[in-house]
């Protein structure tokens, strides 16, 4: 953004200028304080004493980066997943409690290695403390990672004790390429940034 003050009176002097935060400090038969934004320019003129005024113009946009956010790990879904399990084994339903514990071993490990980083333009599928790349999708292919601007829709099921999020994106294919994970994220705070990266959910969100 370019600002230019203009002034039919006779600048006195530079006393001096500050460029740290885009500020610069002139004198000049006016006093004008301009604020630079992403959104206004607002100037204020006033007298500092007799026919000696200040000029004071603040330049730039304020930009600010979004941080990389990754939701902390909750074992909730695998912890009742292993107890339904156990119930079933200790009355004897061998047959439903053997699947419903392999799934919740399977997402016990999972939520201690698997990640969601949202950075600042893209959400990715990462491994591992350090944040290890997870790979190409082994179900759709390409790389597990999706741009916040091709999100068509989003969902996050069930508000009081989040199960299963599911999104739509089109970077995988233009018409439109659906993905579903198990919660397996604190669901607040997973809820929380795909508000902000993503835009509002239709029908669902914490409570």
């Amino acid at each position: 953004m370019a600002t230019a003050l203009l002034s039919v009176s006779r600048f006195l002097p530079l006393q001096n200028r500050e460029m740290g935060g885009f500020t610069i400090n002139f004198r000049s038969p006016y006093l004008g304080e301009v604020i630079g934004s992403k959104s206004f320019v607002r100037r204020a003129v006033r007298r500092v004493h007799g026919d000696s005024f200040v000029v004071a113009s603040v330049l730039g946009q304020k930009v600010k980066n979004r941080e990389t956010v990754v939701p902390d790990p909750d074992y909730r879904i695998a912890i009742v997943l292993l107890g339904l399990s156990g119930g079933l084994i200790y009355t004897n339903n061998l047959l439903p409690a053997a699947p419903i514990g392999l799934l919740g071993l399977l997402l016990l490990v999972q939520t201690s290695r698997v990640r969601f980083v949202f950075d600042e333009e893209a959400l990715e599928v990462k491994v591992g403390e350090q944040l290890q790349d997870s790979g190409e999708n082994v179900f759709v292919g390409g790389k597990n990672r999706w741009k916040y601007s091709t999100f068509v829709n989003w969902e996050l099921w069930w508000p009081n004790f989040p199960i299963l999020v599911y999104f739509k994106e089109t970077q995988t294919k233009p018409e439109g390429q659906v993905h579903f994970f198990p919660v397996i994220f604190d669901g607040k705070q997973l809820y929380d940034v795909m508000v902000e990266r993503g835009g509002p959910s239709k029908t669902s969100g914490p409570k």
